[in-house]
């Protein structure tokens, strides 16, 4: 049975940097402690690379947990950031309420964005934007008329 996506994972390349503007600009919190490895082949197994080293993080904030990594081996073969049409996984979004208070606070923060406002789709207001790094994140208000809200998930039990 698929309950749902557990948590996306976003290569960085100052993990201490990004967890303090995941934590400032979306709400996110470390859960248990920060960990690394290096030269241990169980983990290299886990994630497929041989030889790999990094530094990591699991954050949450409401319905979703994101995984933080900063690899020191092997070295990333580009340093651009993904474009959204680019192949693979591209970008996450955030749902907020007040997207242009929310656009205007982010900015403050660090994130960049090409638009210079939210778009008005009708179902959902949206804007695309960068973190510090270059990462793709999407931000987004659903309408009342929305068929997809985060408020149709279920919600979180402890």
């Amino acid at each position: 049975m698929i309950r749902g996506i557990h948590h996306v994972a976003v290569h960085v390349h100052d993990l201490d940097r990004m967890m303090a503007f995941y934590k400032e600009a979306f709400g996110f919190e470390l859960v248990g402690d920060a960990f690394s490895w290096s030269d241990d082949e169980f983990i290299d197994r886990i994630v497929d690379v041989p030889g790999s080293a990094a530094r990591g993080a699991m954050l949450r904030a409401g319905t979703c947990y994101m995984e933080l990594f900063q690899f020191s081996a092997p070295r990333p073969d580009s340093e651009r950031p993904l474009q959204p049409y680019d192949k693979g996984y591209t970008h996450f979004c955030v749902d907020v309420t007040e997207i242009e208070e929310e656009y205007t606070r982010l900015k403050g923060l660090g994130m960049t964005f090409s638009q210079s406002a939210p778009i008005d789709v009708g179902h959902v207001k949206t804007i695309y934007g960068r973190d510090p790094e270059g990462n793709l994140i999407e931000i987004q208000q659903t309408a009342d008329n929305c068929e997809f809200p985060l408020s149709a998930l279920a919600p979180v039990t402890r």
